[in-house]
């Protein structure tokens, strides 16, 4: 497995743009939450892409910015940013079955809770809009974490001794800490005020954050014991 920036990088944009595609469809927000995800998608994808991930991924850039332009007609927009999820993970494919697996819980990971968190500020524009869909997305992404944690210890990279126990505690660390972030999500959308989408989109940036370290830590583990 070979862990790079692109690596990290693709795996985010797929879930983002994965997440548009699904926010699409569910026709809960108006265009201009897809015209800041093809934004948001343009920049990491490009970043992406300059980063070794190559001219598929430029492609995956410039179909999902097709989807922000058509982001009136559910038609266009749903296909597009689907497409362009594709070939963000065309453009690591490797053969390796680990590698496919973990694109695969990444971006349910990264990409759950990133649109969640995007998702959210639209809901402190119109408090009106359907928290069904929030909650959705943060269960999407517990389940991405859910199944990441399953593909580290069932790789057997996790170590009881030696160097290696240092980064095995601090990736259950930040798993653990992650998972609390994204229960206190599902709790916080419970209050049936306006505070509880706020309370939740806050919540959620710190859970992107440390998203990012259990994805990046535990691909460490597990590019050391392949």
């Amino acid at each position: 497995m070979d862990l790079s920036p692109a690596l990290i990088l693709i795996t985010w944009v797929t879930g983002i743009a994965a997440g548009g595609a699904l926010v699409s469809w569910w026709r809960v927000v108006g265009p201009g939450y897809l015209w800041l995800v093809g934004a948001v998608v343009a920049v990491i994808g490009g970043l992406s892409a300059a980063a070794g991930a190559g001219t598929i991924a430029w492609a995956g850039v410039v179909v999902a910015l097709v989807g922000a332009v058509g982001a009136r007609s559910r038609n266009v927009a749903t296909p597009a940013f689907a497409l362009s999820a594709g070939l963000f993970t065309a453009s690591v494919w490797e053969a390796d079955p680990v590698v496919v697996v973990l694109l695969i819980t990444g971006t349910l990971f990264l990409g759950g809770i990133s649109t969640e968190m995007l998702l959210g500020h639209w809901f402190l524009v119109d408090p009106t809009l359907p928290r069904w869909s929030l909650v959705t997305l943060d269960a999407i992404a517990a389940i991405g974490l859910a199944l990441e944690v399953g593909v580290v210890i069932t790789s057997g990279s996790l170590a009881m001794s030696g160097e290696d126990a240092v980064y095995s505690a601090v990736y259950v660390a930040l798993a653990v800490f992650c998972a609390v972030l994204m229960l206190g999500v599902w709790g916080s959308l419970r209050e049936p005020r306006y505070s509880g989408v706020m309370a939740a989109t806050g919540l959620s940036y710190l859970a992107v954050l440390v998203a990012f370290g259990v994805v990046t830590v535990g691909r460490s583990l597990v590019a050391g014991s392949i």
